[in-house]
């Protein structure tokens, strides 16, 4: 496979270069013995050293001989790159484990909504700050001190962070019981609020309530708010009180998207891709991207939204430079945009362009990868199963300029060990070949999809999405 290969080496007799260096080591070694001036030597930079140069130094440096073999940087032209680990974005990765990460009712976890948020000794923005949170970050709230500032537990520390910063993660079935805790409670929404002894401005001061502080009234009518204060009650007035509720990220836990997958390998296939487009937008559905349903869960981290029910993912697979233009044609022609899983290794001037994906790109097609050869992932090891997939997303990403966050898995090869390698190499989703529609925010790196065939008809494919 392409990314095997060693590092080459020629069956050319040692360059003098090797025989040079090897005399000036001793030459320097008994000058440096002797009392004279040492004699002017070259300077490392007026030879070229290449990758053959260097691979034939370390075997002389391996061999036993002990000869001393200098350190030497290989000009930039020669290095191959291509087999590099790419770098991964550590808050990238930190972002899409917890966009995958589900909801557990039976805590208090809070996300970060800020950039970032710093974490104080006590609930004042003058104490000393002694951590800081990144957005994505979960924290777990002990209590709300005030409206303003919440504790938090950084480990087995206490912590206080500004309320407005974060969001309660709450499932769908939770949210109406979570509200309900908070029924009643008001805070002080002035700089402070008198107290008073009877509900008359002129009435006997009890005392004061200072900024953010809790109440919950016993009685409230259109001006006054009778309330718990010291061992006997008081009132305030009622214009200087707002409602408390902490900000709620509410998590859809379940998703019901069919993704309707063409694989090329599957002889005929492409000629019932026209046909299946018109039914399905007759039928009254929406037709969606991979991009579509990743800037959905992305808004999801900020806010309640939900995808239109009718919604439907177009994915094609398998694509070749003998079909890519074909494939461009049906889509443009059927007036739709669908995710291209391209594998890596078809790409270059003898293969699938970057012309022609940078124009797929800008017809407003997703590109995402198909791994690197082609090879099932499963029978790989795991440093090979991240090579395939950090090396294919590395080089799209690179050639399109765009996150590549979906990985269609060759032949379907998916399971949990791949779904793992795949989260460690950056990506958020995974497309198997399992034929369903229903999936788990757990399951987004082996999502299911219908495999489509040359003799799927238009009602089969209708009954497949609506099942």
């Amino acid at each position: 496979m392409a990314y095997y290969r060693s590092a080459r080496r020629s069956n050319t007799a040692p360059r003098p270069i090797v025989t040079f260096l090897l005399i000036a080591s001793f030459g320097i070694l008994f000058v440096g013995c002797g009392g004279k001036e040492p004699a002017e030597i070259p300077q490392a930079d007026e030879f070229t050293f290449t990758a053959d140069d260097l691979a034939r130094m370390k075997d002389l440096a391996s061999n036993g001989t002990g000869a001393f073999i200098p350190r030497l940087e290989v000009d930039g032209e020669d290095v191959d790159t291509s087999q590099e680990p790419p770098v991964l974005d550590i808050g990238t990765m930190r972002k899409f484990n917890a966009i995958r990460a589900a909801t557990d009712d039976s805590k208090n976890t809070f996300r970060v909504t800020n950039a970032f948020l710093n974490v104080r000794a006590a609930p004042q923005v003058v104490a000393a700050q002694i951590a800081t949170l990144d957005q994505g970050d979960s924290v777990e709230v002990v209590e709300f001190v005030n409206a303003g500032w919440a504790k938090i537990l950084i480990g087995e520390k206490e912590g206080f962070v500004a309320s407005r910063y974060i969001s309660k993660i709450v499932s769908e079935d939770q949210l109406a019981i979570e509200k309900k805790k908070y029924d009643g409670m008001y805070f002080v929404d002035f700089a402070f609020l008198n107290v008073r002894k009877d509900p008359d401005s002129a009435s006997e001061q009890l005392g004061e309530l200072s900024s953010q502080t809790f109440v919950r009234p016993l009685s409230v009518d259109d001006v006054w708010a009778r309330i718990p204060f010291g061992e006997s009650d008081g009132y305030v007035a009622v214009q200087y009180l707002t409602l408390f509720l902490p900000k709620f990220l509410v998590r859809q836990n379940t998703y019901s998207l069919p993704i309707v997958h063409y694989r090329l390998a599957n002889e005929g296939v492409m000629n019932a891709m026209p046909g299946h487009i018109d039914a399905l937008k007759d039928a009254g559905f929406t037709l969606w991207t991979m991009k579509d349903m990743y800037e959905l869960l992305l808004k999801q981290e900020e806010r309640d939204v939900r995808m239109n029910p009718n919604s439907v993912v177009i994915a094609v697979s398998d694509i070749s430079k003998d079909n890519v233009r074909e494939v461009s044609d049906v889509l443009r022609a059927s007036g739709v945009n669908a995710t291209l899983f391209l594998q890596t290794s078809t790409l270059g001037p003898d293969g699938i362009d970057q012309k022609q994906v940078l124009t797929l790109l800008a017809n407003g097609h997703d590109i995402q990868s198909n791994g690197h050869t082609g090879d099932d992932l499963r029978s790989l090891t795991n440093a090979q199963v991240e090579l395939e997939l950090g090396q294919s997303r590395k080089i799209l990403q690179e050639m399109i300029k765009r996150d590549v966050f979906s990985i269609a898995y060759p032949l379907g090869g998916v399971n949990d060990r791949i779904a793992k390698n795949a989260e460690q190499m950056g990506y958020l989703l995974g497309l198997s070949t399992s034929p369903d529609k229903k999936f788990e925010r757990s399951q987004f790196l082996h999502m299911p999809s219908f495999v489509m065939k040359s003799t799927t008809s238009n009602e089969d494919l209708l009954s497949m999405v609506r099942q």
